[in-house]
């Protein structure tokens, strides 16, 4: 086995194990993230309490469990937002170019203006802790690469000479892009997928860390981490459980990006 394949699948072992705890957290155990019990604060964990409790006696287990569901589902659903609409936007710009491309480039260039994070936090900061608006800002700001990336890699392979001769032969659209352009382009898509994801929740984090992303009773890494930080020397294993999640997803999403030679 291949250190490429080990990579692949140490990096999908660490997610499926974080999803398998968040879901059974949630679905099957009876924690409560929003219960406070001050009679067993920093309680060590135990049986009863697997990660112990937090500075308000809040099950750690079931906070962490739904900031990691938090976390995943708002990164997938907006990078699958932004990889669509950057795919489509991209592709046609890439290819047919004019009016459309001088339009989406303007857009692109008004939305890099500004860094990513800067973007995302002035929308999060508009609405705190709406979901609406963390995924528009974290789409909007995936898109502007997405678009980039799939518009100048199509504008090479539309003006191939196996493309131009697929045309010549009455080949339509769909039968030119699914063999001559998505087989070339999957690769890297895979790739943006993967570090999108792990820099939306990188953002997710940043804005939780300056109290503008979730509120509470909805748990998130960032927010818990600002929480618990004024506890580290009192209960350092608390800090730790949302650091090292943190570090363990986006270490997964940015292993994963590294095997698009998989899809080759």
């Amino acid at each position: 086995m291949t250190n490429l394949n080990l990579r692949y699948l140490f990096s999908g072992a660490i997610l499926v194990l974080l999803m398998s705890f968040s879901i059974y957290i949630k679905c099957f155990s009876n924690h409560d993230v929003a219960a406070q019990n001050l009679s067993q604060v920093f309680q060590f964990p135990s049986w009863s309490e697997p990660l112990g409790t937090d500075h308000f006696g809040r099950s750690n287990a079931a906070r962490l469990a739904d900031a990691i569901c938090n976390s995943v589902v708002i990164a997938l659903v907006s990078v699958t937002l932004a990889v669509t609409v950057g795919l489509v936007t991209g592709v046609i710009s890439g290819w047919f170019g004019g009016w459309f491309d001088r339009i989406a480039s303007v857009l692109v260039n008004m939305v890099m203006a500004l860094p990513g994070l800067v973007l995302v936090l002035l929308l999060g900061a508009i609405v705190p802790g709406s979901y609406a608006f963390l995924l528009f800002g974290i789409a909007v700001t995936m898109w502007a690469e997405f678009f980039r990336v799939i518009r100048n890699k199509t504008q090479r392979l539309s003006k191939a000479d196996e493309f131009e001769n697929a045309r010549l032969l009455g080949f339509g659209r769909l039968y030119r892009f699914r063999v001559h352009i998505w087989p070339y382009l999957k690769a890297d898509v895979f790739t943006l997928v993967c570090f999108g994801a792990g820099n939306a929740i990188l953002a997710l984090a940043a804005l939780g860390f300056l109290y503008v992303g979730l509120r509470p009773p909805q748990a998130e890494l960032g927010m818990m981490m600002v929480e618990l930080f004024r506890y580290y020397q009192v209960a350092p294993w608390v800090l730790m459980q949302p650091v090292l999640t943190l570090m363990l997803l986006i270490f997964s999403f940015y292993s994963l990006a590294q095997t698009k030679e998989r899809l080759r």
